[in-house]
């Protein structure tokens, strides 16, 4: 769980002030449809936690990767960028929630990504199950 609050608060860093997010905007492509989420383009190979964050979006479904990866896109693809926070919290199996607050007169909205899931050294109970159809 440390790992995971640390990586959040360098993809809340990137993905949320101004100059960060532009930089990140500028790199878009990166995050197009039929690109990996786990490109590395804000966890770098550089990163401590680097293994252990690509080995963690490696468990999340591909469908909710993908969801992610969209969300992102868009995001980046706004004049100017729309902010995006990351959050986690413990679940029993993968889940997904995404809501958008709207930009208003005062202040920028942005969109908030919460993923759920175990915590990454928890392993399933359905783990060694083989998938339906095998």
């Amino acid at each position: 769980m440390p790992h995971l609050q640390t990586i959040l608060g360098q993809l809340n860093t990137a993905f949320s002030k101004g100059e960060n997010i532009a930089k990140l905007a500028a790199r878009r492509e990166a995050f197009a449809p039929g690109n990996a989420l786990a490109a590395g383009v804000v966890v770098d190979a550089s990163m401590a936690l680097y293994t252990h964050w690509q080995t963690y979006l490696g468990t999340i479904p591909k469908t909710i990767q993908e969801a992610i990866r969209s969300v992102i896109y868009q995001a980046l693809s706004t004049s100017p960028p729309t902010p995006v926070t990351f959050a986690w919290a413990p679940g029993y199996d993968f889940e997904l929630t995404i809501w958008h607050a709207p930009d208003t007169r005062l202040t920028r909205g942005g969109v908030t990504v919460l993923i759920k899931s175990r915590y990454p050294d928890d392993k399933h109970p359905l783990h060694n199950e083989p998938p339906h159809g095998s």
